[in-house]
């Protein structure tokens, strides 16, 4: 049985006052806290790379969201691993580097309700 869905992408000016809107266009669709954190931080991470542009991408699949963030420069290691890492790592079920090395995703699964 297949699992039912949306997605929806969104380009971004990479300017730090985008951010409020990323986590605006989030909570728009979505009514985890959790995941505007994410967005936020994954938004932020990309936003650094000098990149003009950063493409953030939410997608629903039963209780899972995905949240993808990408532009149009490479990641250096400092990007991927800064001080928002922790918080991706600590509210994802899994996260890591888009494969063309552009852009960052997280995984976020079924909140536990125990």
């Amino acid at each position: 049985m297949s699992e039912s869905g949306q997605s929806w992408r969104r380009e971004f000016k990479a300017h730090p006052a985008e951010a409020c809107q990323v986590r605006q266009w989030v909570r728009a669709r979505l009514e985890r806290l959790d995941a505007q954190q994410v967005a936020h931080e994954l938004f932020v991470a990309v936003m650094t790379t000098g990149t003009e542009a950063v493409e953030m991408t939410l997608s629903t699949a039963g209780p899972r969201v995905r949240i993808a963030s990408a532009g149009s420069v490479e990641l250096a290691l400092r990007h991927c691993y800064g001080a928002g890492f922790y918080i991706v790592d600590g509210l994802s079920a899994q996260s890591g580097v888009n494969t063309d090395g552009h852009g960052l995703w997280a995984l976020l699964s079924a909140r536990d309700e125990t």
